[in-house]
């Protein structure tokens, strides 16, 4: 669609724009400053609207921590019926926002809010990184090793949600997965050799490394049996609690991927899983990728993996291995 639209072309002080598929776009300040902004909004994925407006801020926030910024402020995006739902379920959401903006060391500024049918929110976010310094997914390296930083199969769960699937203490796991930042996961990367980032979010796991080995003009093996998921994400998967997200990501990767026969169609479509506010997923060398994910797993509730490797082009972008 934005091929349609006739832009000028940005000026040099642009150094990320809407021309790359990158998380953020980077305008220059200073040559020691660089702005980063996103912005992302959606309807309750979850019950509880503390729980959602949290979900939402870490969603939005992520963004900026994929492009190795540092949050700054936040726009709170607003769409709810007010005389249906009343004020109280707002401010709940409002409140489930601002906290984890606290959390990530950012301050929410202001905001709009319309009259909606159905309830909506989110953020536009800024932050901010040396102009040197910002990661982007279109620069992965042969040879590098491939890191996710959460479970997939958060899709998959929500749904469940929906269908009434899930016990109290799987609810609270999925939800606990969306709201985690990925704060921690992009400061420390900073003492580590990183050639390529994104976070993993509506495209799933596998169309974010197609972008990834696309734009980087390589292409990207991964072992499915390495890929960390939530628990009961195969079984959920296998008696067809799957997200048409996740089915239509499936459908737009046909002939992008090459999937080693072992692999079942839900498997594949695991791996396709609709996320919201997902891992990151990192292009590093090898050697550095063991050293992070052995300092990440020392230092809180997420859990990194090394889940692949950067190869040369290929006629595929994306290989699966069992």
């Amino acid at each position: 669609m934005l091929r349609q639209i006739n832009a000028p072309q940005p000026n040099a002080d642009v150094l990320v724009g809407s021309g790359t598929n990158d998380d953020a776009g980077v305008y220059k300040l200073t040559n020691e400053i660089a702005m980063i902004q996103s912005v992302d909004y959606f309807t309750p994925i979850v019950d509880d609207p503390y729980d959602f407006g949290q979900i939402a801020a870490a969603n939005a926030l992520s963004d900026i921590y994929a492009m190795g910024g540092e949050v700054k402020t936040g726009l709170n995006i607003v769409g709810y019926p007010i005389k249906k739902l009343g004020p109280e379920l707002l401010a709940q959401i409002l409140q489930g926002a601002q906290d984890k903006m606290t959390e990530a060391g950012g301050d929410i500024i202001g905001g709009h809010s319309i009259d909606d049918q159905e309830p909506k929110f989110g953020m536009a976010v800024t932050g901010v990184a040396h102009p040197e310094k910002i990661y982007q997914n279109s620069t992965a390296q042969q040879g590098d090793a491939v890191v996710l930083t959460k479970p997939i199969g958060v899709g998959i769960h929500t749904t469940a949600i929906k269908r009434d699937l899930l016990e109290d203490v799987e609810k609270e796991r999925v939800t606990k997965t969306m709201a985690a930042l990925n704060k921690a996961a992009s400061e420390l990367l900073a003492g580590y050799r990183v050639h390529a980032v994104t976070d993993v979010t509506g495209f799933g796991l596998l169309g974010h490394s197609y972008e990834m080995a696309a734009g980087s003009g390589v292409s990207i093996h991964l072992s499915y049996h390495r890929v960390p998921q939530l628990k009961r994400t195969i079984e959920l998967a296998g008696k067809g609690v799957i997200p048409g997200g996740s089915k239509a990501n499936h459908a737009w990767l046909d002939g992008q991927v090459h999937y080693h026969e072992e692999l079942t169609e839900v498997q594949q479509l695991i791996l396709c899983d609709a996320i919201t506010s997902g891992g990151l997923l990192i292009s590093m060398p090898i050697e550095d990728a063991e050293s992070y994910v052995e300092a990440f797993n020392r230092i809180g509730d997420m859990k990194a993996s090394i889940i692949g490797e950067v190869k040369k082009a290929e006629d595929k972008r994306i290989v699966v291995h069992p």
